[in-house]
């Protein structure tokens, strides 16, 4: 067979594996996975699943193992599956984080963030609501996608906003538990004050996500051409530079995440994610930082 994947991380060689030479992989990473040991981490455990950690490991099978079974460790913790509107409707009232009501042209689901409207001060609840976004994207992805997009409005948004703790768990969610799933971020109008945070940042991002952060501002006609390159302007959000005025409705949306809510009950393969001491040793959350997870 021909090529399927190619993988690239921290400047490493690219590899390109047949098909025959994907599944040897994920046949000897599932080998020093074992059994798992609940319904609901046996239906994360696809051969999809398996081949984003593959390819965000370069096709190292030791190395893809060590962050497999972080990841795995996070959700019999987590159980991001669980988690309901009714468990984050708060955090969501202003709209800081929503699925857009389109998607980009290739198809992947858009999440909208604007940080200039946070309203709670609870790390740990924010968190919530961004897994349990990123999970409704991923759920809401075609069969043909496995990506989605980023959109960041910075409206509002001052070096109070956006907690510097939060702001590196967030990376590290996104890399260690969900990698291959970030197509492209853009950073729409930052204000020149983000310089420094950013700067701060940027040294928790891998070298492959770095790749796919764009920054993009309205007077900048070069940097516009990527809104262009990304999206019908007909659908994207005015406040990007699109046609489509519509704007955010909690209320609205809030029936629509309850709708995906019992769409992901319905679909579950089970939410018992019990511990997985046969898959590791230890505690604490996932902290792969080698340089190589990518998002």
């Amino acid at each position: 067979m021909s090529f399927l994947w190619k993988s690239s991380n921290s400047g490493a060689t690219e590899k390109t594996l047949t098909l025959e030479e994907q599944q040897q992989k994920i046949d000897e990473l599932r080998k020093q996975l074992g059994e798992p040991s609940s319904v609901a981490i046996q239906g994360f455990l696809s051969d999809a699943s398996i081949l984003r950690f593959l390819r965000a490991r370069n096709w190292n099978v030791q190395k893809a193992s060590k962050m497999l079974k972080g990841a795995v460790k996070w959700r019999a913790a987590y159980k991001p599956e669980t988690i309901s509107w009714e468990d984050i409707a708060h955090e969501a009232e202003t709209g800081k984080i929503y699925r857009a009501d389109y998607k980009d042209k290739l198809g992947r689901t858009v999440l909208v963030m604007r940080p200039g409207l946070e309203n709670t001060t609870s790390g740990k609840d924010q968190i919530k609501y961004l897994v349990y976004s990123l999970e409704k994207a991923i759920m809401n992805l075609t069969d043909d996608q496995e990506k989605m997009v980023w959109l960041t409005d910075f409206q509002g948004w001052s070096l109070g906003s956006t907690p510097l703790k939060v702001t590196r768990e967030s990376v590290s969610v996104l890399q260690d538990c969900y990698p291959e799933r970030l197509g492209i971020a853009i950073l729409y109008n930052p204000p020149r004050v983000f310089e420094s945070f950013w700067k701060i940042v940027k040294p928790f991002l891998d070298h492959e996500t770095y790749k796919k952060v764009k920054f993009v501002y309205s007077n900048d006609k070069e940097s516009l051409k990527i809104m262009a390159e990304v999206f019908d302007l007909d659908k994207l959000d005015s406040a990007f530079g699109g046609r489509n005025t519509a704007t955010f409705e909690y209320t609205s949306y809030a029936e629509q995440m309850k709708q995906d809510d019992k769409k992901m009950q319905s679909s579950d393969t089970g939410s018992d994610a019990s511990s997985e001491a046969s898959f590791y040793s230890g505690g604490g959350s996932p902290n792969h930082r080698d340089g190589e997870a990518n998002a």
